[in-house]
């Protein structure tokens, strides 16, 4: 029995991580905090709101008062740590809302739990953060867990900070941590904003498809429900006080990935194979935009046998369609009609 507090939930990976801990462990009591900004979407866990041991608690994690409450109502023993603002373009637009939640909201929460589970045993903070904070690779070499941090964006500098926090409190205050930096992850109930869900929606309308620079900048990729299985992983098996990078082994250029998507969407829309390609637009880089990111994820693999099961090609094929059969879904996040959902069903 574990009573296991979920921040971000409601979030692309917070609501595949809140589905599988939901559904695996009957026996547990989760709790999932959610400040249900533009990025979380109750709509994405409509299939599990009405489970017995899940609850929906909106609120935010640098409300102190608030997650005291919650820590001493809930008897929270497992923390999820997944909230956070993510986008790139919007912290370079502004910087201090990721200071807010990122590095406030998790010492906020790290506080709490120090003061909650005084004396206590078996208890974890667990921390999800981005290869990002490791900076940008050259053309060769990987991420590992002991690659010196070197964040390029106030995102990967806000996340950098947090990671740093979190192991701060492990060693000053004994807090039981573990962190996870994942590469980037793709699949459904992605908001369109990212790469590749954005690009499945302008083609879907007919719009361009933007792409910064030369579309040279290469990334890998993990979908997403085979990080929730890594994150499943880690929270029953992983050392206290270790972290494990989580990756795709699965290294894209930005204008490949996009060609082969488009050539998925035809084929998925009946179009001609190529179609699609002719929206490809190439738009002024990102300012300080990593060339390439790439994760050595033998350690969790070797560790905690934890590998990812779904290919690129198939999780790219299943993303598309889920995004298809799913399109008022997609309309309702992209008008934002998604948030009266709330005021429905909780209001």
């Amino acid at each position: 029995m574990k009573n296991v507090l979920i921040t971000g939930g409601a979030g692309f990976i917070g609501s595949h991580v809140v589905r599988r801990f939901v559904v695996s462990y009957p026996q547990y009591k989760i709790f999932n905090l959610d400040k249900l900004t533009y990025a979380g979407n109750l709509q994405n866990l409509v299939d599990i709101e009405n489970s017995e041991n899940y609850t929906f608690l909106k609120g935010d994690i640098c409300d102190a008062d608030l997650v005291s409450e919650i820590f001493d109502l809930h008897r929270i023993d497992v923390v999820i740590h997944l909230a956070a603002e993510s986008h790139v373009d919007r912290s370079i637009r502004n910087p201090n809302a990721f200071v807010e939640t990122n590095v406030l909201g998790t010492v906020n929460l790290l506080n709490t739990a120090r003061n909650a589970w005084k004396g206590s045993h078996n208890k974890l903070f667990y921390h999800i953060s981005t290869d990002e904070v490791y900076g940008s690779l050259g053309a060769e070499g990987f991420f590992t867990e002991s690659t010196p941090y070197d964040p390029k964006s106030p995102y990967s500098a806000s996340k950098a900070a947090s990671d740093h926090f979190v192991k701060a409190y492990g060693n000053t205050y004994k807090l039981p941590f573990i962190i996870s930096n994942c590469s980037n992850n793709y699949g459904p109930n992605h908001f369109p904003e990212k790469l590749i869900p954005l690009a499945i929606n302008n083609i879907r309308n007919g719009e361009p498809i933007p792409v910064y620079g030369k579309g040279e900048n290469v990334r890998d990729w993990l979908y997403v429900e085979d990080h929730a299985i890594a994150i499943d992983v880690i929270v029953h098996k992983g050392e206290i006080g270790e972290t494990y990078n989580i990756g795709g082994f699965n290294e894209w250029k930005n204008i490949d990935l996009i060609r082969l998507l488009c050539d998925i969407m035809d084929q998925e829309l009946g179009n001609s194979v190529g179609t699609s390609q002719e929206l490809i637009t190439f738009v002024k880089d990102r300012a300080g935009h990593d060339l390439r990111y790439a994760i050595d994820a033998m350690k969790i693999k070797k560790e905690l046998g934890w590998e990812p099961s779904v290919t690129f090609e198939e999780g790219l094929r299943k993303t598309v369609n889920w995004y298809l059969k799913n399109e008022e879904w997609l309309d309702n996040v992209t008008s934002g009609n998604y948030q009266k959902y709330y005021e429905q069903h909780y209001g």
